[in-house]
């Protein structure tokens, strides 16, 4: 925690390339989850979908990662109506840099990290099971985030 989040490039879902660092001014919720079409990661995927309008207001944006290939991330944020980015890593380069490709079995642990607006993670969640926490507490995160961006403003204009 407190470091730069390690930069990609890398076909999202939109059809474009994006890289980590075309974010910057706004938070990111990255999230890695084990593999598309499975009922915890589309459990998980559905509630960052719902929640995509709060994350928004919250100055987030939201990507998806698997090491799922190009096509089946394609098709999974289809049929899971994603209104955000998804990446299938299917070499695992991005989740190895992360450090969430398991060893031995091709697929990434369930975790989550939020980024401030300069690209320094500020929260790191990963809970295998209890699923709803990845988004839960990434709202909390953010809100408290954007509570001290406020407070620090308010500081500055006031004299501080």
């Amino acid at each position: 925690m407190g470091e730069q989040a390690p930069d990609f490039s890398a076909r999202a879902t939109t059809g474009e390339v994006i890289s980590l660092r075309s974010f910057r001014g706004r938070f990111v919720v990255l999230y890695f989850f084990p593999k598309a079409f499975t009922p915890g990661c589309r459990r998980e995927t559905s509630r960052f979908r719902d929640a995509y309008p709060d994350l928004r207001a919250l100055g987030a944006e939201v990507i998806g990662i698997s090491v799922d290939d190009h096509e089946t991330q394609c098709d999974f944020a289809n049929v899971v109506a994603a209104p955000f980015p998804m990446i299938g890593d299917a070499q695992g380069e991005i989740s190895r840099r992360y450090c969430v490709l398991r060893p031995f079995l091709k697929l990434d642990k369930r975790v989550t990290f939020v980024l401030d607006r300069a690209g320094v993670v500020r929260g790191a969640f990963a809970h295998e099971f209890q699923i709803s926490k990845h988004l839960d507490q990434s709202l909390q995160l953010l809100d408290r985030l954007r509570r001290a961006e406020s407070l620090a403003k308010d500081g500055k204009e006031g004299g501080g």
